[in-house]
């Protein structure tokens, strides 16, 4: 769910100038965008119908590119992939994306039935959404991102920059190694860090931890599916030695 569209956060004017909206229209607009993704939340977690999350996956495909879109370094991008590959893994899980657009306005099943095939495409799809996010995070701190060397200032580090060079480095090793072959105990450490890193901005830090919940989402979903994977392909292998 997003907040910032009812509090209004003044850097998404820049988001709504890249359609040629002026900065006191797009402070109008913010609540009406903030009370839409509220919506969308609520029925997400009460009703879940199909063609609402079609519309996350492209809304937040489309929120997540007006960063560069509108002069901020790509990685920006990256880093919000949570933003619409969750929604999208939630399609996936429940079979073919194709058929949710045949079945727009019906809600999703209560009862989700994996099969082996749906979950692998699942974890698939889930490895790269992680690997993305890490990868964008990671690619900001080597860039020195202002915000994020504010953050380690205030957390009492000495050398920002050289703090920014080191959680970069370590976070973009871990994309690489979520992408090519994940553990489930590496991912839950991967969780707590993201969780507990998030939670560091020195304004609206509640609202800036949800908006993020994508991301750590997205790493704790990966872990339960590979926890199903890892139960589903041990039950098949006790029914081949039988």
């Amino acid at each position: 769910m997003e907040s910032f569209g009812i509090i209004t956060k003044e850097i998404w004017t820049n988001y709504f100038a890249v359609f040629g909206i002026s900065h006191e229209l797009s402070f109008s607009l913010m609540p009406y965008a903030g009370g839409m993704d509220i919506l969308c939340g609520l029925l997400i977690l009460f009703y879940p119908i199909r063609g609402v999350v079609i519309w996350l996956v492209v809304w937040g495909f489309i929120t997540a590119l007006l960063r560069p879109l509108s002069g901020e370094p790509f990685p920006e991008f990256l880093e919000r992939f949570g933003n619409f590959g969750a929604p999208l893994v939630l399609l996936i899980s429940y079979g073919n994306v194709w058929q949710h657009f045949q079945k727009f306005w019906m809600p999703l099943g209560k009862d989700l039935l994996m099969e082996k095939q749906t979950l692998a495409s699942v974890i698939l799809c889930l490895r790269f959404v992680v690997f993305f996010i890490l990868l964008g995070h990671g690619w900001l701190n080597l860039l020195e991102k202002k915000g994020l060397l504010d953050q380690y200032g205030r957390l009492g580090f000495s050398d920002p920059s050289n703090t920014a060079e080191w959680v970069g480095s370590f976070e973009v090793l871990v994309a690489l190694m979520i992408l090519i072959k994940p553990s489930r105990n590496f991912l839950l450490a991967i969780f707590f860090w993201k969780v507990a890193s998030e939670f560091f901005y020195p304004k609206y830090e509640l609202f800036e931890w949800i908006e993020r919940g994508g991301s750590y989402g997205s790493i704790l979903a990966l872990w339960f599916a590979l926890l199903a994977w890892a139960s589903i392909t041990g039950a098949l292998q006790k029914i081949t030695f039988l």
